[in-house]
């Protein structure tokens, strides 16, 4: 299945963080509202980059063994847009963590 795999690992990670998400309710499942609209933004401003990257030359399709081959647009390819969603995701997922686990129990303790 040569092609398939890094795509396949994006989607592996990107499973896992909504795993995290459900366990902790940390960013969808403690307000999917928000979080769909936090996550929408990201992504939103990524796309953006990532044109105004392929216009201007400076990024450009790599050739990997481990890509599909195939492209959304010009130089850019599938696993970009779902690298990009992981990456939103996971920022969010992390701040979740770091609100959940670091920051309230600082306060609890002053508290």
């Amino acid at each position: 299945m040569t092609g398939w795999e890094y795509l396949g690992a994006l989607l592996l990670s990107l499973g896992a963080m909504v795993l995290m998400d459900f366990r902790w309710r940390l960013f969808f499942w403690a307000d999917a509202r928000r979080a769909s609209i936090v996550l929408g933004a990201g992504i939103v401003m990524f796309l953006l980059w990532d044109v105004s990257g392929i216009l201007s030359g400076v990024f450009y399709r790599g050739d990997s063994p481990g890509m599909t081959g195939l492209e959304i647009a010009p130089d850019f390819p599938p696993e970009e847009l779902v690298f990009i969603t992981f990456l939103c995701y996971c920022t969010m997922v992390l701040f979740g963590i770091v609100r959940r686990f670091v920051v309230r129990p600082r306060a609890q303790v002053r508290g």
